[in-house]
């Protein structure tokens, strides 16, 4: 299927590695300029030929000079992939462990980096007629399912996704969220990552903590969810044919949230 996304500008965050470099990858693939941000770049990223720009997005300059950037590498910007996140830290330990630098950590590349690119990215987003897509996770809808910085700060990212949907929709800018389960991405499978942390605190060896997590958290699918499975939905809600889409949630996540 044509996605109507040939010549467009996107501006993928998060970008090095997982879903990001997943997307970056498919959105290339579709025929799109992409704009990569990651803290490092990585050889994986720059063999997909977008054009990658250095940023520490949790910083309070690092979304506006990473606009910036983009901005001047390919004018305007048709999309935004607010991707970046992440649970790293010693979170494994529970709620009286976390102190307050950590939350203020969780919350500025969680939460505060997707509102600073937005708000650096929307007057382009809207002269074009843009569409953002947020990546949060299954964790907003069930906050107890992780470390609390991680699922409030996600579940704050979801509700701005909604409020950015309700305010300029009617502007021409369509803004929806995916909000996907564990995926096979470091954060699950590097040893010293959130993973390996709980496989120590539970005592447990950490491959066999990643093959019993999908039935443990009810994953009708048995398995994590791949990188570009995420990507491909990410990537559907960026295009045109997906016009009448806005201010949804998609859970990806094998099932394992059984709410309506």
């Amino acid at each position: 299927m044509d996605l109507q996304l040939k010549d467009k500008n996107a501006l993928v965050t998060g970008a090095s590695r997982g879903i990001g470099l997943a997307v970056v990858e498919q959105l290339v693939a579709e025929g799109v300029r992409v704009v990569a941000v990651a803290r490092t770049s990585t050889p994986e990223l720059r063999d997909t030929g977008a054009f990658v720009v250095p940023a520490d997005l949790a910083t309070a300059d690092g979304p506006e000079q990473a606009v910036a950037a983009a901005l001047a590498e390919v004018g305007e910007l048709d999309l935004l992939v607010n991707n970046v996140g992440g649970g790293d830290g010693e979170l494994a330990s529970g709620f009286q462990a976390i102190d307050d630098d950590t939350w203020r950590e969780l919350f500025d590349v969680n939460y505060f980096a997707t509102v600073r690119t937005t708000r650096a990215a929307l007057p382009s987003l809207l002269r074009q007629g843009g569409a953002i897509v947020n990546v949060s996770s299954n964790s907003a809808r069930v906050p107890s399912g992780g470390p609390a910085p991680y699922t409030t700060a996600k579940a704050a990212l979801t509700a701005l996704g909604k409020a950015l949907a309700e305010e300029f929709g009617p502007q021409g800018v369509r803004v929806n969220t995916v909000s996907p389960g564990p995926v096979r991405t470091a954060l699950w499978t590097d040893p010293d990552k959130y993973g390996g942390q709980l496989a120590r605190t539970l005592g447990v060896p950490h491959e066999a903590l990643l093959e019993g997590l999908p039935q443990q958290i009810g994953m009708l699918t048995g398995r994590l969810i791949e990188p570009a499975e995420v990507a491909a939905l990410v990537v559907q809600l960026c295009s045109p044919l997906a016009a009448s889409i806005v201010g949804a949630d998609y859970l990806i996540d094998g099932g394992s949230v059984k709410t309506a």
